[in-house]
């Protein structure tokens, strides 16, 4: 039997969960309130907090892991797979080589707990998967290329899932997948691969906490109104932008309550949400030529049947819609590396 522990940082809680072969046997969100995590000014002043209480949670748990496994963040652009933690990879994810995010933490905690159980610690589909074709890296000017940046792991996996599910080869398969949480991705997903992606931290839909793509010129407009710094403004398109600058929540239960009250502006401002992702999805029908097998709807935000509902209107001329619901990046971590053990794949390594 292999035992592999799985590690999640998110912003604001930490996930965890062991798995014995296939088999998920404990698991646990760990929250980290607001207000405990206000003394950490930058992510990585919250290292050896968040180690702690993933220490406390497995003391005197009954398993040693043969493997760890956890969320890659916004490394090096690399290709999609599982990867061996390294030196290398930790000195890029402490200087937040494409920026700075929780996930970026996770390569380090699996390091530092693998070093102690003396097994193997992994990442598998990171943030920063570049899959692009030489046409999407082009923003419009030289000075600026397109990045790779999205929910790579839920996606690819969702992807391998809906091929099985359809009885088509995955090297065979066109998809366009919608990853729908705090932040969104939507991908064409062609052979496996992610042709193209918005990046969720600046294109795109708005999202439940993410202003998404801006009109550019009212934007540069309020960058040099001296009303704001640059942390200003980067926490106003990440973190303070989308519904909760809109609703001033981004708890989409909350939204569909007010709905349901006849709140409508709550109501326009969700719907908008739903017609901005419709649209980024038929835009990326483009990039397949049309030809698309499946449009997939993954992620939290699935739980919502308005929203999916007001999506599939849309977009149901494109192809046939599938949603799985949740993120599965738990499952998904823990298998890639489970075929890593009994040698079904091979790891590759980050330089």
């Amino acid at each position: 039997m292999q035992v592999v522990l799985v590690i999640n940082p998110g912003s604001t809680s930490t996930k965890l969960a062991v798995y014995n072969d296939s088999q998920r046997t404990d698991t646990i969100t760990i929250d980290h309130p607001v207000n405990s995590l206000k003394k950490y000014k930058h992510i990585w002043d919250q290292f050896d907090f968040r180690l702690q209480a993933i220490r406390e949670w497995i003391h005197n748990r009954n398993f040693r892991p043969n493997a760890i496994a956890a969320m890659g963040g916004l490394l090096k652009p690399v290709t999609g797979g599982t990867y061996r933690v390294n030196n290398q990879m930790i000195h890029d994810a402490r200087n937040n080589y494409q920026g700075e995010h929780p996930s970026n933490l996770g390569c380090a905690l699996a390091y530092e707990l693998s070093n102690e159980y003396g097994c193997t610690a992994y990442i598998v589909d990171p943030v920063s998967v570049d899959e692009f074709h030489s046409p999407a890296r082009y923003s419009g000017h030289p000075s600026i290329e397109r990045r790779s940046l999205s929910h790579a792991l839920n996606i690819h996996a969702t992807a391998r899932k809906a091929a099985n599910e359809i009885n088509i080869k995955l090297e065979d398969c066109s998809f366009i997948i919608a990853h729908l949480g705090g932040g969104i991705s939507i991908a064409p997903v062609l052979g496996g691969k992610i042709i193209d992606v918005n990046d969720a931290s600046s294109d795109g839909p708005f999202s439940p906490n993410r202003t998404g793509g801006l009109p550019l010129q009212p934007f540069i407009s309020l960058c040099y109104s001296g009303e704001f710094t640059e942390h200003d403004i980067r926490t106003l398109v990440m973190g303070k932008g989308g519904l909760i600058a809109y609703l001033n929540t981004a708890s989409a239960e909350e939204i569909e309550k007010r709905i349901a009250d006849g709140d409508e502006n709550a109501k326009e401002v969700y719907e908008a949400m739903a017609y901005q992702i419709a649209k980024e999805i038929g835009a990326m029908a483009t990039v397949l030529h049309g030809a698309v097998h499946a449009i997939i709807l993954t992620g939290g935000l699935t739980g919502s049947k308005l929203l999916t509902g007001w999506i599939a209107e849309r977009v149901r001329f494109i192809a046939d819609i599938k949603i799985y619901p949740g993120e599965n990046e738990m499952d998904a971590l823990a298998s890639a590396v489970l075929r890593i053990l009994n040698g079904a794949d091979s790891v590759l390594e980050y330089n």
